[in-house]
C-alpha cells in the first residue's frame, strides 16, 4: 500500500458556515481548524494544503465557560520596552469578538506556511449576516 499524495488539481475546496451562537469558543475553534486543514477529508495529507473555506457567524454570542470571561487575558507586546498590554476577555468579547474567535482558531493551526495559508480561508462575523451567500456554504452542526 502506498501513501496518497494529493496534487494541486485534485484538491476541491468547499465552503462551510458554523453558527457559533450558544457554542463554546473551544468547540467552534477546534471544528473550524479541522475544516481549514482538511482533516475531515479522506484525502488529507499533512504536507498538502487541502482544507476548505470556513465562515463563522454570531461570534459575539460565543460562550466562554467557567470564570474565563473575567480571568482569561489577551496579552500582546507593542515592541517598546515595558509595553506589555493585557485585555480581559470580557472586554475583548464586547469590543472585538471576531478577533477573539480568530485568535482561538489560529492557536489550533500549525505555525507553518500551510497553516498561514489555511488561516486566510477563515472569515469571522459578529452578526448572523455574511457576504458569501453566492458560494452556497454548507451549514455545519457542532
Amino acid at each position: 500500500m502506498s501513501t496518497y499524495m494529493p496534487k494541486a488539481g485534485d484538491i476541491t475546496r468547499q465552503w462551510y458556515v458554523i453558527d457559533a451562537e450558544g457554542k463554546t469558543l473551544g468547540h467552534v475553534a477546534a471544528k473550524a481548524a479541522d475544516l481549514l486543514r482538511g482533516k475531515h477529508k479522506p484525502t488529507f495529507a499533512p504536507h498538502a494544503d487541502c482544507g476548505d473555506h470556513v465562515i463563522i457567524i454570531n461570534a459575539d454570542k460565543v460562550v466562554l465557560t467557567g470564570k474565563k470571561l473575567d480571568q482569561k487575558m489577551y496579552y500582546h507586546h507593542t515592541g517598546y520596552i515595558g509595553n506589555m498590554k493585557k485585555v480581559k476577555y470580557s472586554t475583548l468579547m464586547k469590543t472585538k469578538p471576531e478577533f477573539a474567535v480568530t485568535k482561538a482558531v489560529k492557536g489550533m493551526i500549525p505555525d507553518t506556511v500551510i497553516g498561514r495559508q489555511a488561516l486566510t480561508r477563515l472569515r469571522v462575523y459578529a452578526g448572523a449576516e455574511h457576504a458569501h451567500a453566492a458560494q452556497k456554504p454548507e451549514a455545519i452542526e457542532l
